[in-house]
């Protein structure tokens, strides 16, 4: 008998919403999460000390774990100080760091992830891989998806607003990451995966094409919908690709050749996003982009994040070697030093009458 469907790996519950922690006891009593209500839930000191408080009250069976940072030793730990518990599950509750300790931390004593992010940061909230700083730099791991999604946009709002600003940036990008899957495909043979491309790409259109701001709830609704459809759309192509192409080469660039000085992961993906639409000859695409990022407060030009063009150049022609393997615009062109700064220059000039225009 032929296959008529397949399955994809998704999150059984997701509320993205204003007032949505308000629920998360309820979410968390689910049959399929938490039987017991024994839960491990992952904090980090600060702003998850806060939450704590309001949550512990209708916890009563949970377990509190404040996690140190974001590297592989703090997310081992975690799972060494959470295995002999006898958890239903683990909760990670925090930002992009606390949710990624608790992801590795989660799949490492093998129980579910309730992922309730308290930012926007980036894709990675809903996404099978955990990001941590290692003693090589930065390394991504394998781990299943959430098995929740819980995003409180009261929550989202009052973070600060660079969090929501990164999001975007990263959100975005994914129009340049699936046009660089495309071009591999076409060039290479590369196996795409049509529906991981479209929801990757659909994600990032709609906040691309979005007229609201970071204060509006209707934006920030897109937004965090945009990040977990894109997390997902990671779990159904099986790796990274529908989101990353030549932007995140280029973000992952600045984080080792300048790792005191790099700026957020999506300034600098967005950027890069706009920057690899110009390479392919997507003109209009880039300066829309670019607009779009200035009008969010994000830069569009390296100077607006402490780089100098030289230091630009440096960082592009060392993208590929950040992803062997990986076929994109930048591996496509090639480009000699010097034709990465004329490039530079051409879209320099054209973004730069955009947004003063």
């Amino acid at each position: 008998m032929p296959v008529l469907t397949r399955l994809i790996p998704s999150p059984l519950v997701v509320d993205i919403r204003a007032g949505a922690l308000d629920d998360l006891a309820g979410v968390l009593a689910d049959q399929r999460i938490s039987a017991s209500g024994k839960l491990a839930i992952a904090i980090s000191g600060g702003s998850g000390a806060v939450l704590r408080e309001r949550l512990a009250p209708a916890l009563p069976g949970a377990s509190w774990y404040e996690v140190g940072g974001g590297t592989l030793d703090d997310a081992i730990k975690l799972a060494d100080r959470m295995k002999s518990g006898h958890y239903d599950a683990v909760v990670g509750l925090g930002g992009g760091k606390i949710i990624d300790c608790a992801k590795f931390a989660a799949a490492r004593i093998g129980l579910p992830l309730v992922a309730v992010a308290t930012n926007l940061s980036h894709d990675g909230l809903c996404s099978p891989v955990a990001t941590l700083d290692n003693d090589a730099g930065r390394g991504s791991y394998g781990v299943p998806n959430p098995i929740a999604v819980v995003i409180d946009l009261d929550v989202i709002r009052e973070a600060p607003v660079r969090f929501v600003r990164s999001g975007i940036g990263d959100a975005l990008s994914n129009v340049s990451a699936v046009a660089d899957w495309e071009l591999s495909h076409r060039e290479t043979g590369e196996q795409i995966d049509g529906l991981a491309a479209a929801m990757a790409r659909q994600a990032g259109e709609a906040v691309l094409r979005h007229p609201g701001g970071v204060g509006d709830d209707g934006f920030l609704q897109v937004l965090a919908e945009g990040l977990v459809l894109t997390g997902i759309s990671m779990s159904v192509a099986g790796d990274s690709r529908p989101a990353s192409g030549a932007c995140h080469e280029i973000n992952h660039a600045f984080d080792l050749l300048f790792p005191k000085r790099a700026a957020s992961h999506g300034e600098q993906c967005g950027l890069a996003a706009a920057f690899a639409m110009r390479l392919r000859g997507a003109h209009e695409e880039s300066e829309h982009m670019a607009e779009v990022l200035h009008r969010h407060g994000l830069p569009v030009l390296p100077e607006e994040i402490g780089f100098t063009v030289d230091e630009f150049v440096q960082v592009v022609e060392f993208a590929p070697k950040t992803r062997p393997g990986r076929y994109t615009i930048l591996e496509h062109l090639d480009l000699s030093t010097d034709a990465i700064r004329d490039a530079y220059a051409d879209y320099a000039k054209a973004v730069s009458q955009t947004i003063s225009g």
